[in-house]
Protein backbone atom coordinates (compact mmCIF):
# COMPACT_ATOMS: atom_id res chain seq x y z
CA UNK A 1 0.00 0.00 0.00
CA UNK A 2 1.03 3.90 -0.30
CA UNK A 3 1.08 3.84 3.06
CA UNK A 4 3.28 1.25 3.97
CA UNK A 5 5.45 2.04 0.94
CA UNK A 6 6.19 5.56 2.52
CA UNK A 7 7.29 4.08 5.74
CA UNK A 8 9.37 1.66 3.99
CA UNK A 9 10.76 4.76 2.37
CA UNK A 10 11.40 6.80 5.71
CA UNK A 11 13.18 3.65 7.12
CA UNK A 12 15.44 4.05 3.96
CA UNK A 13 16.66 7.58 5.42
CA UNK A 14 17.38 6.86 8.39
CA UNK A 15 19.44 3.90 8.11
CA UNK A 16 21.22 4.21 11.13
CA UNK A 17 18.53 3.99 13.03
CA UNK A 18 16.93 0.68 12.28
CA UNK A 19 15.47 -1.34 15.12
CA UNK A 20 16.58 -4.46 15.78
CA UNK A 21 13.40 -5.88 13.62
CA UNK A 22 14.21 -4.49 10.96
CA UNK A 23 18.39 -5.28 11.19
CA UNK A 24 17.49 -8.78 11.16
CA UNK A 25 15.34 -8.46 7.89
CA UNK A 26 18.22 -6.65 5.80
CA UNK A 27 21.14 -8.63 7.76
CA UNK A 28 19.41 -11.93 6.48
CA UNK A 29 18.10 -10.30 3.00
CA UNK A 30 21.67 -8.88 2.12
CA UNK A 31 24.07 -11.52 3.45
CA UNK A 32 21.80 -14.28 1.55
CA UNK A 33 21.69 -11.96 -1.52
CA UNK A 34 25.84 -12.13 -1.30
CA UNK A 35 26.08 -16.06 -1.06
CA UNK A 36 23.23 -16.18 -3.98
CA UNK A 37 25.74 -14.01 -6.06
CA UNK A 38 28.83 -15.96 -5.02
CA UNK A 39 27.27 -19.03 -5.35
CA UNK A 40 25.32 -18.04 -8.99
CA UNK A 41 27.58 -17.19 -11.13
CA UNK A 42 29.30 -14.31 -8.67
CA UNK A 43 33.19 -14.72 -9.39
CA UNK A 44 34.83 -11.97 -11.18
CA UNK A 45 35.92 -12.70 -14.86
CA UNK A 46 39.92 -12.77 -15.59
CA UNK A 47 39.32 -9.10 -16.90
CA UNK A 48 37.68 -7.43 -14.72
CA UNK A 49 41.02 -6.86 -12.96
CA UNK A 50 44.21 -5.21 -14.65
CA UNK A 51 46.86 -8.34 -14.78
CA UNK A 52 49.16 -7.74 -11.63
CA UNK A 53 53.15 -8.13 -11.39
CA UNK A 54 53.78 -11.83 -10.00
CA UNK A 55 54.72 -11.90 -7.16
CA UNK A 56 55.99 -14.62 -4.44
CA UNK A 57 53.36 -16.39 -2.35
CA UNK A 58 52.48 -15.60 0.75
CA UNK A 59 53.42 -16.67 3.66
CA UNK A 60 51.08 -18.58 6.33
CA UNK A 61 52.54 -19.85 9.86
CA UNK A 62 51.30 -22.80 11.67
CA UNK A 63 51.61 -23.84 14.95
CA UNK A 64 49.79 -27.05 16.28
CA UNK A 65 50.39 -25.87 19.86
CA UNK A 66 47.50 -23.44 21.10
CA UNK A 67 48.81 -22.01 24.12
CA UNK A 68 49.33 -18.03 25.10
CA UNK A 69 52.93 -18.67 24.50
CA UNK A 70 52.55 -19.84 21.40
CA UNK A 71 50.14 -17.33 20.25
CA UNK A 72 52.58 -14.67 20.94
CA UNK A 73 55.21 -16.92 18.78
CA UNK A 74 53.46 -17.09 16.08
CA UNK A 75 53.14 -13.16 15.91
CA UNK A 76 56.81 -12.44 16.60
CA UNK A 77 56.91 -14.83 13.67
CA UNK A 78 55.42 -12.53 11.17
CA UNK A 79 57.42 -9.69 11.70
CA UNK A 80 55.40 -6.88 11.53
CA UNK A 81 55.56 -5.09 14.41
CA UNK A 82 51.82 -3.68 16.19
CA UNK A 83 52.83 -0.22 17.21
CA UNK A 84 51.29 3.27 17.84
CA UNK A 85 47.65 3.14 18.85
CA UNK A 86 46.46 -1.16 18.57
CA UNK A 87 43.09 -1.99 17.71
CA UNK A 88 42.69 -6.21 18.44
CA UNK A 89 39.74 -7.25 16.56
CA UNK A 90 38.52 -10.31 17.72
CA UNK A 91 34.81 -11.69 18.90
CA UNK A 92 33.39 -11.29 22.64
CA UNK A 93 31.08 -13.58 21.94
CA UNK A 94 27.36 -13.66 22.26
CA UNK A 95 25.98 -14.58 25.57
CA UNK A 96 25.23 -18.00 26.38
CA UNK A 97 27.84 -19.22 23.90
CA UNK A 98 31.28 -20.71 24.82
CA UNK A 99 33.37 -21.16 21.65
CA UNK A 100 34.79 -17.94 21.47
CA UNK A 101 38.64 -17.25 22.30
CA UNK A 102 39.12 -16.76 26.07
CA UNK A 103 40.50 -13.93 27.52
CA UNK A 104 43.19 -16.31 29.03
CA UNK A 105 44.32 -17.36 25.89
CA UNK A 106 44.37 -13.79 24.04
CA UNK A 107 45.57 -11.75 27.08
CA UNK A 108 49.80 -12.10 26.87
CA UNK A 109 49.52 -11.02 23.18
CA UNK A 110 47.01 -8.29 23.28
CA UNK A 111 49.21 -6.60 26.58
CA UNK A 112 52.37 -7.17 24.51
CA UNK A 113 51.12 -5.25 21.68
CA UNK A 114 49.56 -2.79 23.92
CA UNK A 115 46.25 -3.25 22.65
CA UNK A 116 42.30 -2.09 23.12
CA UNK A 117 39.80 -4.87 22.29
CA UNK A 118 37.63 -3.86 19.68
CA UNK A 119 33.86 -4.88 18.47
CA UNK A 120 30.76 -3.46 16.61
CA UNK A 121 27.79 -3.58 17.80
CA UNK A 122 25.74 -6.63 16.47
CA UNK A 123 22.60 -6.55 13.58
CA UNK A 124 20.17 -9.06 14.75
CA UNK A 125 19.18 -8.08 18.13
CA UNK A 126 20.98 -10.56 21.10
CA UNK A 127 22.95 -9.61 24.08
CA UNK A 128 25.25 -7.71 21.77
CA UNK A 129 22.89 -5.18 20.14
CA UNK A 130 23.32 -2.20 22.23
CA UNK A 131 26.62 -0.72 23.85
CA UNK A 132 26.08 -1.25 26.82
CA UNK A 133 24.80 -4.56 26.51
CA UNK A 134 27.73 -5.34 24.67
CA UNK A 135 30.28 -4.25 27.39
CA UNK A 136 28.64 -6.07 29.55
CA UNK A 137 28.63 -9.44 27.59
CA UNK A 138 32.20 -8.52 27.45
CA UNK A 139 32.66 -7.78 31.17
CA UNK A 140 30.99 -10.73 31.77
CA UNK A 141 33.12 -12.88 29.49
CA UNK A 142 36.22 -11.78 30.86
CA UNK A 143 37.36 -9.37 28.06
CA UNK A 144 37.60 -6.29 30.19
CA UNK A 145 39.78 -7.54 33.17
CA UNK A 146 42.27 -7.91 30.46
CA UNK A 147 42.53 -4.71 28.34
CA UNK A 148 39.98 -2.05 27.64
CA UNK A 149 36.69 -2.58 25.16
CA UNK A 150 36.16 -0.16 23.03
CA UNK A 151 32.42 -0.84 20.78
CA UNK A 152 33.65 0.99 17.90
CA UNK A 153 30.27 2.52 16.35
CA UNK A 154 29.34 3.68 19.99
CA UNK A 155 28.76 7.27 18.29
CA UNK A 156 28.17 6.47 15.34
CA UNK A 157 29.75 5.16 11.97
CA UNK A 158 31.56 6.33 8.82
CA UNK A 159 32.45 4.78 5.26
CA UNK A 160 35.59 3.31 3.53
CA UNK A 161 36.05 3.33 -0.19
CA UNK A 162 35.87 -0.13 -1.82
CA UNK A 163 37.89 0.05 -4.49
CA UNK A 164 37.19 -2.97 -7.38
CA UNK A 165 34.32 -4.08 -5.92
CA UNK A 166 30.64 -5.80 -7.92
CA UNK A 167 28.51 -5.32 -5.34
CA UNK A 168 29.55 -2.31 -2.83
CA UNK A 169 30.65 1.21 -3.03
CA UNK A 170 31.48 1.71 0.19
CA UNK A 171 31.75 -0.07 3.94
CA UNK A 172 30.06 1.33 6.51
CA UNK A 173 32.79 0.88 9.82
CA UNK A 174 32.45 1.53 13.69
CA UNK A 175 33.33 5.12 13.99
CA UNK A 176 36.16 5.01 16.22
CA UNK A 177 37.80 2.36 13.77
CA UNK A 178 39.91 5.86 12.63
CA UNK A 179 41.04 6.17 16.13
CA UNK A 180 43.71 3.33 15.72
CA UNK A 181 47.45 3.24 13.87
CA UNK A 182 47.37 -0.85 13.64
CA UNK A 183 45.07 -3.50 13.80
CA UNK A 184 45.22 -6.97 15.04
CA UNK A 185 42.32 -9.45 13.50
CA UNK A 186 42.42 -12.37 15.70
CA UNK A 187 40.36 -14.52 14.67
CA UNK A 188 38.25 -17.74 15.96
CA UNK A 189 38.12 -19.96 13.16
CA UNK A 190 34.87 -22.44 12.88
CA UNK A 191 31.87 -22.64 10.57
CA UNK A 192 29.22 -20.17 10.04
CA UNK A 193 25.46 -20.79 9.49
CA UNK A 194 25.00 -18.32 6.96
CA UNK A 195 29.07 -18.01 4.91
CA UNK A 196 30.00 -21.60 5.79
CA UNK A 197 32.70 -20.36 7.69
CA UNK A 198 34.55 -17.72 9.45
CA UNK A 199 37.77 -16.38 10.05
CA UNK A 200 39.73 -13.39 9.38
CA UNK A 201 37.72 -12.26 6.06
CA UNK A 202 34.33 -11.90 8.07
CA UNK A 203 36.27 -10.55 11.44
CA UNK A 204 37.30 -7.70 8.80
CA UNK A 205 34.24 -7.43 7.09
CA UNK A 206 31.19 -8.22 9.34
CA UNK A 207 33.42 -7.77 12.68
CA UNK A 208 33.93 -4.28 11.76
CA UNK A 209 31.10 -3.02 10.23
CA UNK A 210 29.13 -1.00 11.91
CA UNK A 211 25.27 -2.30 13.40
CA UNK A 212 23.45 -0.43 10.49
CA UNK A 213 26.37 -1.06 8.19
CA UNK A 214 26.54 -5.12 8.67
CA UNK A 215 22.52 -4.55 7.07
CA UNK A 216 24.40 -3.88 3.39
CA UNK A 217 27.69 -6.08 3.69
CA UNK A 218 29.66 -8.40 1.08
CA UNK A 219 32.38 -10.45 3.32
CA UNK A 220 35.24 -10.17 0.86
CA UNK A 221 34.30 -6.73 -0.96
CA UNK A 222 33.89 -4.81 2.85
CA UNK A 223 37.03 -6.36 4.06
CA UNK A 224 38.93 -5.33 0.97
CA UNK A 225 37.42 -1.78 2.11
CA UNK A 226 39.14 -2.45 5.60
CA UNK A 227 42.63 -3.72 4.59
CA UNK A 228 43.24 -1.26 1.87
CA UNK A 229 42.34 1.54 4.62
CA UNK A 230 45.39 -0.17 7.06
CA UNK A 231 47.85 -0.55 4.33
CA UNK A 232 51.01 -2.76 5.62
CA UNK A 233 49.18 -1.46 9.26
CA UNK A 234 47.48 -4.97 9.72
CA UNK A 235 47.96 -8.28 10.82
CA UNK A 236 46.13 -11.73 10.94
CA UNK A 237 46.32 -14.90 13.39
CA UNK A 238 43.38 -17.36 13.26
CA UNK A 239 43.10 -20.01 16.07
CA UNK A 240 41.67 -23.17 15.08
CA UNK A 241 40.29 -24.45 18.10
CA UNK A 242 36.88 -25.59 19.06
CA UNK A 243 35.80 -26.22 15.74
CA UNK A 244 31.83 -26.02 15.60
CA UNK A 245 29.79 -25.68 12.63
CA UNK A 246 28.49 -22.57 14.01
CA UNK A 247 30.12 -19.02 14.99
CA UNK A 248 30.67 -17.29 18.53
CA UNK A 249 28.07 -15.22 17.57
CA UNK A 250 25.94 -17.91 18.15
CA UNK A 251 23.76 -17.85 21.62
CA UNK A 252 23.55 -21.99 21.25
CA UNK A 253 26.17 -23.23 19.40
CA UNK A 254 26.41 -26.83 17.79
CA UNK A 255 29.58 -29.03 19.72
CA UNK A 256 32.41 -29.66 17.88
CA UNK A 257 32.92 -32.44 16.68
CA UNK A 258 36.07 -32.59 15.13
CA UNK A 259 39.38 -31.79 17.02
CA UNK A 260 41.35 -28.78 17.73
CA UNK A 261 44.26 -27.77 15.22
CA UNK A 262 46.58 -24.79 15.68
CA UNK A 263 46.81 -21.47 15.18
CA UNK A 264 48.17 -19.82 11.78
CA UNK A 265 49.04 -16.62 11.28
CA UNK A 266 49.72 -14.09 8.32
CA UNK A 267 49.74 -10.62 6.59
CA UNK A 268 47.48 -12.10 3.44
CA UNK A 269 44.07 -12.44 5.06
CA UNK A 270 42.76 -15.01 1.86
CA UNK A 271 45.65 -16.85 2.00
CA UNK A 272 45.32 -17.76 5.73
CA UNK A 273 41.51 -18.19 5.42
CA UNK A 274 42.27 -20.71 2.31
CA UNK A 275 45.09 -22.61 4.32
CA UNK A 276 42.45 -23.14 7.17
CA UNK A 277 40.45 -24.13 4.86
CA UNK A 278 42.65 -26.98 3.67
CA UNK A 279 43.68 -27.89 6.72
CA UNK A 280 40.00 -28.89 7.66
CA UNK A 281 39.79 -30.91 4.64
CA UNK A 282 43.11 -32.68 4.87
CA UNK A 283 42.10 -33.63 8.26
CA UNK A 284 41.94 -37.24 9.35
CA UNK A 285 39.43 -36.71 12.08
CA UNK A 286 36.37 -37.71 10.52
CA UNK A 287 34.14 -35.56 12.62
CA UNK A 288 35.38 -33.17 9.95
CA UNK A 289 32.48 -33.96 7.54
CA UNK A 290 30.16 -31.80 9.79
CA UNK A 291 32.69 -28.82 9.31
CA UNK A 292 33.34 -29.67 5.23
CA UNK A 293 28.97 -29.93 5.10
CA UNK A 294 28.85 -26.89 6.35
CA UNK A 295 30.90 -24.75 4.34
CA UNK A 296 30.21 -26.45 0.91
CA UNK A 297 26.26 -26.13 1.46
CA UNK A 298 26.60 -22.38 2.20
CA UNK A 299 28.77 -21.98 -0.54
CA UNK A 300 31.99 -20.74 1.60
CA UNK A 301 34.69 -20.55 -0.49
CA UNK A 302 32.81 -18.26 -2.79
CA UNK A 303 34.16 -15.56 -0.76
CA UNK A 304 37.79 -16.73 -1.09
CA UNK A 305 37.09 -16.44 -4.84
CA UNK A 306 35.75 -13.58 -4.98
CA UNK A 307 38.21 -11.86 -2.41
CA UNK A 308 40.96 -12.98 -4.96
CA UNK A 309 39.49 -11.88 -7.61
CA UNK A 310 39.09 -8.13 -6.00
CA UNK A 311 42.61 -8.05 -5.18
CA UNK A 312 42.23 -8.58 -1.67
CA UNK A 313 44.87 -10.98 -1.15
CA UNK A 314 46.44 -14.24 -2.87
CA UNK A 315 45.11 -17.97 -2.12
CA UNK A 316 48.14 -19.50 -3.04
CA UNK A 317 50.55 -19.87 -0.15
CA UNK A 318 53.63 -21.50 1.41
CA UNK A 319 52.91 -23.13 4.62
CA UNK A 320 55.47 -22.71 7.08
CA UNK A 321 55.54 -24.84 10.44
CA UNK A 322 57.14 -23.21 12.87
CA UNK A 323 56.69 -26.33 15.01
CA UNK A 324 59.88 -27.88 13.21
Amino acid sequence: SAIEFTRIAEAGKRRTKFNDTMKRIWMTTFLSLTLCASACGGRARANDNPPQEKTANPKVYLTRTITPEALVRIYEALGREATGRVAVKLSTGEPGGHHFLQPALVAPLVRKVGGTIVECNTAYGGGRARTADHLKAAADHGFTAIAAVDIMDAEGETALPVEGGRHLAEDYVGKNFLNYDFTVVLSHFKGHAMGGFGGAIKNISIGIASSAGKAWIHSAEAAKAVADHCGERILYINVMNNLSVDCDCDAHPAAPEMGDIGILASTDPVALDKACVDLVYASDDPGKVHLIERIESRHGTHTLDHAAAIGLGNPDYELIDIDN
